[in-house]
């Protein structure tokens, strides 16, 4: 994996987050802690369509072949069948 370096300012009450995370999770160095901050950031802040992983299923699903259903009662033939027999 490349890695950037970076120079960065920080508030004080920045590197103490810093440390308490790299504390608290047992992480190697503050560049850890900032990696896990994005990590989770991304979960919950970006929304699905922005992420990378979103983006690489989206284009696999685009090569898959399509299903011709027609009119709105043959897509509820074909669905509503098969929802029922999950339930069941």
């Amino acid at each position: 994996m490349y890695m950037v370096q970076a120079v960065i300012n920080i508030s004080e009450h920045t590197n103490r987050i810093l440390s308490i995370l790299k504390a608290k999770y047992g992480l190697k160095d503050k560049s850890e802690s900032i990696d896990l901050m994005a990590e989770q950031y991304e979960e919950d802040v970006l929304e699905p369509e922005l992420r990378p992983s979103y983006v690489r299923k989206m284009r696999r699903r685009m090569k898959e072949k399509t299903i011709k259903v027609g009119t709105i009662e043959n897509l509820r033939k074909r669905y509503d069948s098969k929802m029922k027999k999950q339930k069941q």
